[in-house]
């Protein structure tokens, strides 16, 4: 699928430092940029046509044209959002995809509309703001009120799975899928919704996760569903807060601090790693699709 769309100087520029860490390193003429997001690839000409391609190119188009104010101009759809933001909701979202060390986690949470003011005297409302000190310090305190399940895939497990018939986006749907069916499952008050925050489309999603021996259905899906949904933001946070602890574990089990992210530091890093403990120990804590273990191996010696 390819999607073409233009957006406003200011976004452009929201973009290049977006996939800063996610650039391909060939340089083609008249192009600012090619970067690749899991399965996307997305292209900014400089003629001001950003392309993306891939299965999911839509979803991260459409994102990037609600960023730029092109889906929010009326006051129809100001009303579909505030019905998604005051309800009763279950939501769910992920961590981990974009990082080269450490694990994926995926949360479900449940939220009452009740428990909203709490939610917000927190900050949750604006989850995408909140740094890693603020997630540490906020998130036992929503544990404590917002039942959630959570899933931990570990590096080891996400090598063996991945392959080209078993991409990220599956990967994510399975882990969603599953949390979401134990959060259903484990509560028995009343919800308005059931939220995901979009990364394929409905169809592909469940296409994904057909053979899973439980599919949860009645699933509403939307980008950007954490700036939308207390519950997804919740589910965020949690999933960040989680991610954190299992990333710190990482790095104490091999007494080296790994960085966060997909970038040059994380080869520099990656490097120390292989020289002291083998290009083995990537499969124990590195996601060894991305392009960073190519780059890694390239400047080792053996």
């Amino acid at each position: 699928m390819n999607v073409v769309i233009r957006v406003s100087e200011k976004t452009r520029e929201k973009m290049i430092k977006y996939y800063a860490n996610k650039k391909r390193d060939k340089v083609i003429p008249y192009v600012v940029f090619q970067a690749q997001d899991e399965d996307t690839v997305i292209t900014m000409y400089e003629s001001g046509k950003i392309m993306f391609q891939g299965s999911s190119a839509d979803v991260d188009a459409t994102m990037w044209k609600e960023i730029d104010g092109q889906s929010a101009s009326d006051n129809n759809q100001s009303k579909d959002l505030d019905k998604y933001y005051h309800c009763s909701s279950i939501g769910s979202d992920e961590v981990g995809t974009g990082d080269y060390f450490g694990p994926i986690v995926v949360t479900s949470c449940y939220v009452n509309k009740e428990n909203i003011p709490y939610l917000e005297s927190l900050g949750i409302k604006d989850s995408k703001k909140l740094d890693d000190n603020k997630i540490l310090k906020i998130a036992p305190e929503i544990i404590k009120k917002i039942p959630y399940k959570s899933i931990i895939l570990t590096n080891s497990e996400y090598n063996d799975k991945y392959n080209d018939s078993y991409n990220i986006n599956k990967i994510k749907a399975i882990m969603h899928n599953k949390v979401l069916f134990q959060m259903v499952g484990s509560i028995n008050e009343k919800y308005d919704y059931i939220i995901v925050d979009e990364f394929a489309r409905e169809q592909r999603y469940y296409d994904y996760i057909k053979e899973s021996p439980n599919i949860q259905r009645g699933i509403t899906f939307m980008t950007k569903a954490e700036d939308k949904n207390l519950a997804v933001a919740c589910a965020s946070v949690i999933s960040r807060y989680i991610f954190i602890k299992e990333f710190d574990k990482l790095s104490d089990s091999i007494h080296i601090p790994l960085p966060k992210g997909a970038g040059s530091n994380v080869d520099t890093i990656g490097t120390e790693v292989v020289e002291k403990y083998g290009k083995e120990k990537l499969h124990d804590i590195a996601k060894l699709n991305f392009k960073n273990t190519e780059r890694i191996l390239r400047t080792c010696i053996f």
